[in-house]
């Protein structure tokens, strides 16, 4: 008797499992995971990618090393790193060696695998050694003229079929190919920090871009290990331009006088794997500050302007942080940066808020059509910014909580 009660009491269980919105969410984001991200929409057919068979990238620091790294790999292609200096180069290799050893050590390549990776990564500063390059990515500062310098540089040195690829977080990519002499070669390929982790790649096709370029970007990120979501070129593309919503709504709540843990609590229902201002602190202030002056820039009726930002990026350490390395509140040095107002908001209302603006702007991202539909939207933010898998992506998410309705109208999934 006992026993079947047990079953019986599983039975319902599972039943109210079953019809319950989290079930429903992430079976969804299963299916985007599983399905779409394996079937990218807008990806022509694999069979017009060019052959990789070496694979150049401009600029020798962190995020070029990942790439080198990575490229060489996964794709066991020779691999080209050059920077200003033959320090910089020599400092890149070192970094790629030391993860190469790193990664022996834990038993996740052999030694005969380690040693052929780090043959296939060499440096130079003379970049005439990219003549025999099929795939070039540049890895440098995010500028749009450094960026242009690079390619005007490049471009006369290289065969006319290569790709050539930027990894611009935020600029236009037609604007910085727009020095190329065959635009038609351009792509945006924009990858996520940590490279070797982070699963999403946004591959920005311009006006401009050939079917082939376009098919040979998604087939290197297949082989690369990633799921491509092929965007329009604008700003901040999918994953920056809602990230700058999450960001705004906090900051103008801080310039307001809110006190930090408040805001870092306020958006806990959404699920996000850390707060507005764990994150910026983690990518960088002035990375954070750079992808807000971009957003304002482009739409400055839509995004919230503050030199908050900028101000907090002058200090060393602008966070008070626990022992879990969670920010509780700002620093003196961070106190002292800014001015702020004496008007602080609850944190219900900056949720709202912030759940509001993220369903305006995904909707007027879908009538941009920066991408094909709203679940390559959930399936950015699932892969490219942690949102969690039982909410089954950003717009299932404020449909259930009433943003879409409140802010469109209207429902992202009837």
């Amino acid at each position: 008797n006992d026993l079947a009660k047990g079953f019986a009491r599983e039975d319902k269980a599972l039943q109210e499992l079953i019809c319950s919105e989290q079930f429903s969410a992430s079976i969804y984001a299963f299916d985007l995971v599983q399905k779409r991200a394996k079937n990218p929409a807008g990806a022509p057919p694999a069979e017009l990618a060019l052959p990789v068979r070496k694979v150049g990238v401009i600029g020798a620091g962190l995020m070029a090393s990942q790439f080198a790294l990575l490229f060489a790999r996964k794709l066991r292609v020779p691999v080209l790193i050059t920077d200003l200096s033959q320090e910089r180069v020599d400092k890149g290799i070192a970094y790629i060696h030391g993860e190469i050893d790193k990664l022996q050590a834990k038993g996740r390549l052999d030694a005969d695998a380690a040693n052929q990776i780090k043959a296939l990564v060499q440096g130079t500063v003379d970049k005439q050694d990219y003549a025999d390059c099929d795939w070039v990515i540049e890895a440098v500062f995010e500028s749009l003229e450094v960026k242009q310098t690079v390619f005007k540089e490049i471009e006369p040195l290289i065969s006319p079929e290569a790709i050539i690829a930027t990894n611009t977080s935020s600029l236009s990519v037609a604007e910085i190919g727009s020095v190329l002499e065959r635009p038609e070669r351009l792509i945006g390929f924009h990858f996520f920090n940590p490279v070797a982790v982070m699963p999403l790649i946004e591959v920005v096709k311009v006006e401009s871009t050939s079917e082939a370029a376009l098919a040979t970007a998604m087939v290197i990120a297949k082989k690369l290990g990633k799921s491509a979501v092929i965007t329009a070129d604008r700003p901040g593309f999918v994953v920056n331009r809602l990230l700058a919503k999450v960001m705004g709504e906090p900051a103008r709540a801080l310039d307001s006088g809110t006190d930090l843990g408040v805001i870092e609590r306020a958006l806990d229902p959404i699920g996000l794997p850390m707060g507005p201002f764990e994150l910026i602190d983690l990518v960088g202030w002035k990375v954070a500050a750079h992808v807000q002056d971009t957003m304002t820039g482009a739409f400055p009726e839509r995004f919230y302007a503050t030199e908050s930002l900028h101000k907090l990026a002058e200090v060393e350490a602008p966070l008070e942080k626990n022992k879990a390395g969670k920010p509780t509140g700002l620093s003196r040095a961070g106190e002292k940066a800014i001015t702020v107002g004496k008007a602080p908001v609850a944190g219900t209302e900056i949720l709202t808020r912030v759940e509001d603006e993220l369903a305006r702007e995904i909707d007027i991202m879908l009538q941009e059509k920066v991408v094909a539909a709203a679940e390559d939207i959930d399936l950015c933010l699932i892969l490219g910014a942690g949102f969690p898998f039982q909410a089954g992506g950003i717009t299932k998410y404020l449909d259930r909580v009433g943003a879409s309705q409140r802010a469109n109208g209207k429902l992202f999934h009837e």
